[in-house]
């Protein structure tokens, strides 16, 4: 039981629980105080104050006097609510629902400390416990509707959507009155308690009564929809085909809609004559409509494919649509679409060469198409199912003479030497696109990029400055507003030039942002309910529950690991040691680097402190919270970890988890893992990595050094581990030889650049890298026909790798076959292309 206070004190109490919810701290803390001083020991009013201190950003502060006010009153539910508030704050939320349980038990009654406590507990996804919490809130109050819904949300979240279901029907049979039409949270509760009805199986009764209950629904096209499948799904297509026109009535260019159409209608999809007369149909209805234009090409072959293109490019040509290619690339899959498609284009600028002088002097300038024509087929040929880039290079060159102002042929220009492998001549390019309109945001962040690409930093930061709040610095605002792709590409801008602190740096920034997403869900557990968005809160739980499967994590995740297994085998000069076959000129280096980096963290701890000492002042306005200051602006003590390996683990987890059908994810599973000597994780990756792709020439590597790893280590690792090892492990058989299994892979995979390269550094491995004949071997593979630029790249720094004597020889084989590239120049490091 809390301790009880005087009228006087206990109106002081009131104060301080006032001053705390309008963020006047300083109040706060003066009140408690003065309750303090004549009762030194009350628990309540301790806790309160630590509760403030945590507002002040003062944690272990906090945390400390929360202790003590739980020694004076053990009893007391405020003491355990508080409790669980700090550890809330901190985002340890088990031991938040710890002391929330405890609270809760004290003070059963307490709306509060239930709903703080169902809010944590569908945060951290116990279904169950948020089941019960929703139920025990309901029966105080059954008369509010949001308590029925949540608990019809938990049971749904926990897999019982019958139960979900009938706790809906119960709250809608306690109305006396229907609510009325323009009731919003009414309307979305009808068509959730519908969604719920049809995920169990029962299409009829939801159709019944989405065509009673949902019949006069707000969201309307979600009711057409839902009929529309019902319909289909109970074999009623005459009225689906209704309810499918209706809709693509509202919007004619909506894929799914000719698709539902087509089924209502039971045309078989190998019936490409009656497809067409649909499609065309809906192009004669509505002449601005794209999609009925541009969808009968996925199916249309031969001759009727020749002529509908042609009609489709005709139309999109004389406009000048910059997005005609985009469009269309996806039919490249088709060898013959392929071949038609920029025959039609070049048709078509040859027929409009013989009628442009007359109308231009009819009409004026009617370049547009011709000019159009020309990007397309730019793009045809940069594009890498049909890439030759000489071509590319010749008609974009063609389309800015005529449109010398296009923003997009300008674009176009610089991804092609992108494509050529000179980074520098396409961020110059990319800069003359920009400077062409200066005011277009999405340019200035390609401009960006290409200079990230070129390992630019400063000079896209600036760019991007153009474009942000003038009175901050440019990154802030950009770190602020999330810009995932700006951070992936600076840190591995940054990896490539050897920064590693500046690159771990931005990924963990990533890593936050990600952490950042999944603690933003916490607001909207109460929101959504408040506001009656249920159908959307539930596809946010799903999206959440797959966040870190998301491309920006998995790109910043595999980077981060890169950059640590660096560091792991080759330790940065930060008091690690080094490589023991280093050479003098690699011994100056590291000195370099080290006295470099212990300047760095010297300058670091000084800011730090100088910051802490500025901290420490008497804020100007009272209820601000201490400002959260970063100690290591530039990542140095991320790069002097001296655990890369278990730093880099914080990235792998999840990226095992929520991405397990990505082999890049698992490869860098096995990286890890072998080298902490894990045998029986690394060997969980590499077999999840060869059910992907076994014939990766990544994972062929990996066969072969876990096999030699495992030989090497057998007496290391525990008999049971060891066995498990031999049962599960037969991608190399102990039986079989390992130089004939690689030289039989080199034979079956002789034709394909990447992988000849990966049998070679697993034979160079098993000569215990003598073999000068495997260098001489990696300069042969620029001879293969097949081979592309970003192999090239790769084979070059395999060599650089290996200190081989023949890296100059391979510049120079490369660079004479790839004239305009500036990857092999001895000033370019690493490969900046994906």
């Amino acid at each position: 039981m809390p301790q009880p206070l005087s009228t006087k004190e206990s109106s002081l109490f009131r104060q301080v629980i006032r001053n705390y919810e309008d963020k006047q701290y300083k109040k706060g803390i003066k009140a408690a105080e003065q309750i303090l001083k004549k009762n030194p020991k009350h628990g309540d009013t301790l806790a309160m104050k630590a509760l403030i201190l945590n507002s002040q950003g003062k944690t272990d502060e906090a945390f400390a006097l929360a202790k003590v006010a739980l020694q004076c009153d053990m009893k007391s539910h405020v003491c355990w609510h508080v409790y669980g508030l700090l550890y809330r704050a901190v985002k340890n939320f088990e031991e938040a629902i710890k002391a929330y349980k405890f609270a809760l038990r004290l003070e059963p009654e307490s709306p509060q400390i239930a709903r703080d406590l169902a809010l944590l507990q569908v945060q951290m996804r116990d279904y169950q416990g948020y089941v019960t919490s929703r139920r025990a809130m309901l029966q105080p109050k059954p008369h509010i509707r949001q308590n029925w819904t949540a608990l019809a949300v938990a049971l749904h979240l926990s897999g019982d959507m019958a139960e979900a279901e009938r706790v809906l029907t119960a709250y809608e049979e306690t109305l006396k009155n229907p609510p009325p039409k323009s009731d919003f949270e009414n309307s979305e509760a009808v068509l959730y308690k519908n969604t719920l009805i049809a995920e169990q199986g029962h299409i009829q009764q939801a159709y019944d009564h989405l065509k009673t209950a949902g019949k006069r629904n707000l969201d309307r096209l979600a009711r057409l929809e839902l009929e529309a499948q019902y319909l289909v799904l109970l074999d009623r297509k005459e009225e689906a085909v209704k309810v499918y026109r209706n809709l693509l009535d509202r919007n004619s260019e909506y894929k799914k809609y000719y698709e539902g159409l087509i089924d209502a209608l039971g045309v078989s999809r190998s019936d490409h004559k009656a497809l067409k007369a649909i499609y065309d149909e809906y192009a004669e209805k509505y002449p601005r409509s794209d999609s009925a234009r541009r969808l009968p090409l996925d199916f249309l072959e031969g001759e009727d494919f020749k002529t509908a293109a042609d009609q489709y490019l005709h139309r999109m040509l004389d406009k000048g649509v910059p997005s005609t290619f985009a469009n269309l690339k996806h039919l490249y899959s088709d060898a013959s679409k392929k071949a038609i498609l920029p025959e039609i284009v070049e048709q078509y600028i040859e027929s409009s060469k013989t009628e442009l002088a007359e109308k231009e002097k009819q009409n004026g300038d009617t370049s547009k198409g011709v000019s159009a024509a020309y990007y397309f087929l730019a793009q045809h040929y940069n594009y890498y199912l049909s890439r030759d880039l000489g071509k590319a290079l010749e008609y974009v060159e063609k389309a800015i003479e005529l449109e010398p102002k296009s923003v997009d042929y300008h674009l176009t220009k610089a991804r092609i030497w992108k494509h050529y492998g000179n980074t520098q001549k396409a961020a110059e390019i990319a800069e003359e696109a920009r400077l062409l309109d200066v005011r277009d945001r999405y340019i200035n962040t390609k401009s960006a990029k290409y200079q990230l690409r070129n390992n630019d930093n400063e000079a896209a930061i600036k760019t991007m400055g153009l474009h942000t709040r003038p009175e901050n610095p440019p990154f802030g605002d950009l770190l602020e507003m999330q810009c995932m792709w700006f951070l992936t590409e600076d840190g591995q801008a940054y990896a490539r030039k050897g920064n590693f602190g500046l690159a771990l740096k931005r990924f963990t920034q990533i890593y936050n942002i990600f952490d950042v997403w999944q603690e933003d869900q916490f607001d909207f557990h109460s929101f959504s309910l408040r506001k009656g968005q249920i159908r959307a809160y539930i596809e946010m739980i799903k999206w959440e529950d797959q966040l870190r499967d998301h491309p920006f994590y998995s790109r910043a995740a595999l980077s981060a690991i890169e950059v640590y297994i660096k560091i792991h085998d080759k330790p940065l000069t930060n008091g690690a040691s080094g490589n023991g076959e280093e050479t003098a000129e690699d011994a100056s280096e590291r000195k370099r680097a080290a006295k470099k980096a212990r300047k760095e963290a010297q300058k670091a701890e000084r800011e730090a402190l100088a910051k802490k000492n500025e901290a420490s002042k008497p804020s100007k306005e009272d209820g601000d919270a201490a400002s959260k200051k970063d100690d290591d602006p530039d990542g140095v003590k991320l790069a002097a970890t001296t655990e890369p390996l278990n730093d880099a683990m914080k990235f792998l987890t999840p990226l095992l988890q929520y991405s397990p059908k990505n082999i890049d994810a698992q490869l860098a599973g096995f990286e890890l893992y072998i080298r902490r000597k894990k045998y029986l994780l690394a060997l969980k990756s590499l077999l999840a990595a060869a059910a992907l792709d076994k014939e990766h020439p990544k994972v062929h590597e990996q066969i072969v050094r876990y096999r030699l790893a495992i030989d090497e280590d057998s007496k290391e690792i525990l008999p049971q581990s060891l066995e498990t090892i031999k049962s599960e492990f037969h991608l190399l058989p102990s039986s079989v030889d390992i130089s004939k299994f690689n030289e039989e892979y080199l034979s079956k995979h002789k034709g394909s650049a990447k992988h000849t390269l990966y049998a070679l550094s697993v034979r160079r491995l098993l000569s215990s890298g003598k073999s000068s004949d495997v260098e001489k071997s990696i300069v042969g593979i620029l001879k293969l026909p097949s081979i592309t630029l970003e192999e090239a790249a790769e084979g070059l720094e395999l060599l650089k790798t290996w200190k081989s004597s023949e890296v100059d020889a391979y510049r120079s084989s490369a660079t004479a076959k790839w004239p305009k590239t500036s990857l092999f120049s001895k000033e370019e490091t690493t490969l900046p292309l994906r």
